[in-house]
């Protein structure tokens, strides 16, 4: 008896020292992998029937907000990272101007604000950077009235306001880009925008001078200002067609430089018509943008005027007088001070002038191009509405992407931010972030490491400080701080550590046998 009670005795303190695990997070010097580096925007217009947003004139002020929050979602859902945002169609405005009167493709009547009121644009920032998305302000400079225009101009239009400015074209009302005063009123336009709202980019389109007019029986129509020239243009001896491309030269560079003065991180671009020149490089057939435009964009982008060019590429890769790559190569090759180079792709073009399919294409192009790292997209509703191009853009965007950064504006790195966890139920784990000392982040990279070994990233809001898993503890947790200028910081990182703790507890019914 003695020798069994022994051995009773031997398993009871056996059974007593049982170990349990625990998941401790350590500090760890963990780099995550880099996360995608590609520039995925859309542009939203207003005009032609509202072909984006709102999607007819004269809804309420929340079916405009449900709309946009709508597409912002899908542009999400399709890994875009950034909107190009219509703010002046027509010298009219999509947000509260203090300059120009609200635009009719709002409500309708030009002049007239939102119902109950609010600040389009304003709303659309919130939304976009709640959703880690960047919003460009869009603006067409010098264009003033469509033939399309339904209400009459209001009291504070600029064909009241200033009759000086205008000048008729065709069917089309313009301001005379010769004039210095509307150069500087178009330009206070924008750094108003700059000044007033946290916009990530401003970029202008193709319309500088307009495109050819022609008469009642077919013959072209001179831009009307001869007037103009006789006034700037020829005491500086320069013939007319280099007198308006040195007004829009001049209005670029001013504007480049007005917007770094004002907010340095803000992106300034440029999305002019595809071609520069018909034969440049030799097979290139098409409208000459230098001569008709008066847009010598070649320039901008060789003296680095802008951060980023986007050509509109609206030709199919097989297209023998405007091949897609044919047209980007030559792009690249005009990028001597290494600018981001994003050409815009036609998706309005899909089912009219090719398949989903050649966008597609045009996108493993853009990716294979050295020098190129993104695209944007005409128009973001094309991509929602048509089924198969939205599944082909889901099938080439499989993670997110961030915006590449822009060395030339700033290259210092973020401090790293601080990282801690909590757990605040048995099954509930909680990691909190906050940058280092006097950094404010853009946005925040999430990274974190499953029990597969596979890193998951998420693009986080600025506003977002912590998380919480409650289905299961990742292996590693990192965040990383984006700056406003694209640049990320190190990582700061916690890895799980599993240590044994011994349980000291007599077990339920063990009996001691002495």
């Amino acid at each position: 008896m003695k020798t069994h009670g022994v051995a009773i005795a031997f398993i009871f303190l056996f059974a007593a020292n049982v170990f349990a695990a625990k998941d401790v997070y350590r500090a760890a010097g963990i780099e995550p992998p880099d996360v995608p580096r590609e520039f995925r925007g859309a542009w939203i217009t207003e005009v032609a029937s509202n072909a984006d947003w709102p999607s007819k004139p004269g809804l309420s002020a929340a079916e405009q907000k449900a709309e946009l929050i709508a597409l912002l979602d899908q542009a999400v859902q399709l890994h875009l990272n950034a909107i190009i945002f219509q703010v002046r169609p027509s010298a009219d405005a999509v947000y509260a101007s203090p300059y120009e009167p609200w635009s009719e493709y709002l409500t309708g009547v030009q002049g007239r604000p939102p119902e109950p009121y609010y600040d389009p644009l304003a709303f659309a920032i919130q939304e976009a950077h709640k959703r880690g998305l960047e919003l460009h302000a869009w603006f067409n400079p010098f264009r003033v009235r469509l033939a399309s225009a339904k209400s009459p101009p209001a009291w504070n239009d600029v064909m009241r306001t200033h009759p000086e400015f205008i000048r008729q074209y065709g069917d089309l009302t313009w301001v005379d880009p010769g004039e210095p005063a509307v150069r500087a009123y178009v330009l206070g336009i924008v750094m108003d925008v700059v000044k007033r709202y946290d916009v990530d980019g401003v970029q202008f389109d193709d319309y500088f001078y307009p495109y050819p007019q022609t008469d009642a029986e077919g013959r072209p129509l001179d831009f009307p200002d001869y007037a103009t020239w006789k006034k700037y243009g020829e005491p500086m001896h320069l013939d007319r067609a280099d007198w308006r491309r040195a007004n829009i030269n001049r209005f670029i560079y001013a504007a480049y430089l007005g917007i770094k003065r004002e907010k340095p991180w803000v992106k300034f671009g440029v999305s002019p018509f595809g071609i520069w020149r018909p034969g440049y490089p030799p097979q290139i057939r098409g409208l000459d943008a230098y001569a008709v435009l008066s847009a010598d964009s070649r320039l901008w982008l060789a003296n680095g005027w802008v951060d980023y060019l986007s050509p509109q590429l609206s030709w199919s890769i097989a297209s023998p007088e405007q091949s897609f790559p044919v047209l980007l190569d030559w792009w690249e090759e005009q990028n001597v001070k290494g600018r981001a180079l994003w050409p815009g792709l036609s998706a309005a073009y899909v089912g009219r002038e090719f398949s989903a399919d050649e966008i597609a294409r045009q996108v493993q192009v853009v990716r294979e191009t050295p020098g190129v790292d993104g695209e944007i997209y005409f128009h973001l509703r094309n991509l929602v509405e048509d089924v198969g191009l939205n599944n082909l853009i889901r099938g080439e965007n499989k993670t997110a992407a961030l915006v590449p950064p822009m060395p030339w504006l700033s290259s210092s790195v973020p401090g790293r931010p601080v990282l801690s966890v909590t757990e605040d139920t048995p099954t509930n784990l909680t990691f909190q972030w906050q940058p280092a000392a006097g950094e404010s982040p853009k946005l925040w990279v999430l990274q974190y490491l499953g029990t597969n070994e596979v890193w998951t990233s998420e693009i986080c809001p600025s506003t977002q400080g912590g998380c919480t898993f409650s289905t299961f503890r990742p292996d590693a947790v990192a965040i990383r701080d984006l700056d406003q200028y694209g640049n990320l910081s190190a990582a700061a990182s916690l890895r799980k550590v599993v240590i044994p703790t011994p349980i000291h507890r007599i077990g339920k019914g063990m009996l001691i046998i002495q």
